[in-house]
């Protein structure tokens, strides 16, 4: 029995990669042709609304921080989860743990503050939240 030659020849491993090549090339310069003449954007209204006056700061999107607390902030979080931690009435098993990526925490510990959030999962908080806005109630 005679096995199948399934060894290339020079000639024809040169034009299969001449073909991977201006396949490669004829689609990136599709894709940059596309995104120039479509003039990728974010759609209007689509960044979130900033807010910053005396007493509230943070983003108007009661959407996705739709959860709410009130306390007094404190520095530290439990066991690597959050960066702050606010006090709330009812004892420890109340406490909230915070983390914000719109807003310095550092500035309001010590505040009694109301916050709106998004609730995440953790392994050692009781209650893991997001901060997205925050309202000073007391200094």
């Amino acid at each position: 029995m005679l096995k199948p030659d399934i060894t290339m020849s020079s000639k024809t491993r040169i034009t299969v990669f001449s073909v991977y090549i201006v396949l490669i090339v004829f689609g990136t310069v599709t894709g940059y042709v596309l995104s120039a003449k479509n003039g990728f954007s974010l759609p209007k209204g689509s960044a979130p609304k900033t807010i910053k006056t005396d007493t509230v700061v943070g983003i108007a999107d009661e959407k996705t921080f739709k959860d709410t607390a009130e306390g007094v902030i404190e520095k530290d979080g439990v066991d690597g989860e959050g960066t702050h931690r606010l006090i709330r009435e009812g004892g420890p098993s109340q406490t909230a743990f915070l983390i914000s990526s719109v807003i310095d925490l550092d500035t309001y510990v010590g505040k009694k503050v109301k916050i709106w959030g998004q609730t995440m999962a953790a392994k050692k908080a009781n209650w893991l939240m997001d901060v997205g806005k925050i309202e000073i109630l007391e200094k």
